[in-house]
């Protein structure tokens, strides 16, 4: 990263804390901006004076090794699906990178939301115990899928909320026209860009299932997870569900 990459970045995360009206999320976002002022020593006032747009790249961002790596890329999925990000994921020899591709606002949002919902579930995971270790490996591993699933049905119930609110305002027929294309554009911008930025993809293996009972509590966590925000200007917004 590039030192005005860095600066867009940091920029960025500080105007997405000041926006988002979810207080864990203005925390998750503050946390990595002052993580990131701290570690390259940035000037505030170079951070005013830094123009931020939004461009198309890829993000990547590790998902370690172990029997957690499929659930975690589930639930990275489930969060990318959301903001219009596509992923596929590498095994490298330190382990397993995720790469995700979109535009620059929606990748900050992705990474910094799986972050903190993963870290949600892993809180919740550490306290399962089953008579074996394997036992609780295998339980805990099928808690984070049934968790992004969830996760996953949260987030498009949301969209589809606040799609139906917009579309019962009066007077958003032709609106709602413009809308649809351009959100058809959009998508099909970040699709041909994904399709030259990964090259040649090949479809994994499917994962070995899950355990229901696993499945079903990190489902039932997932239901009272953070996930609330507004999104920017003109984008689909992301509610907080209705029984979190």
């Amino acid at each position: 990263m590039t030192e005005s990459d860095l600066l867009v970045r940091v920029r960025k995360l500080l105007d997405k804390a000041e926006r988002t009206v979810n207080t864990h999320e203005a925390d998750a976002f503050s946390r990595k901006a002052a993580e990131l002022i701290a570690e390259h020593r940035i000037d505030p006032e170079r951070l005013a004076a830094v123009e931020v747009s939004d461009d198309l790249g890829v993000t990547e961002i590790e998902l370690g090794r172990g029997a957690y790596v499929r659930a975690r890329l589930s639930l990275l999925q489930a969060v990318a699906d959301a903001h219009d990000v596509r992923v596929v994921f590498q095994s490298r020899r330190h382990g397993t990178v995720a790469m995700a591709a979109g535009f620059r606002s929606d990748l900050d949002v992705v990474e910094v939301m799986y972050a903190s919902l993963h870290q949600q579930a892993a809180s919740q995971m550490a306290t399962e115990r089953r008579q074996t270790g394997a036992a609780t490996q295998q339980f805990r591993r099928s808690f984070l899928f049934g968790f992004a699933e969830r996760i996953g049905e949260v987030l498009g119930e949301s969209q589809q909320r606040a799609e139906q609110l917009a579309a019962d305002q009066p007077g958003q027929g032709a609106g709602r026209d413009a809308r649809a294309l351009a959100t058809r554009d959009r998508e099909q911008q970040i699709d041909d860009y994904a399709a030259t930025a990964f090259g040649r993809v090949r479809t994994a293996r499917v994962p070995s299932a899950a355990q229901t009972g696993g499945w079903g509590a990190g489902a039932e966590a997932a239901g009272g997870a953070d996930v609330g925000r507004d999104r920017l200007p003109g984008r689909k917004a992301i509610a907080r569900p209705a029984n979190g």
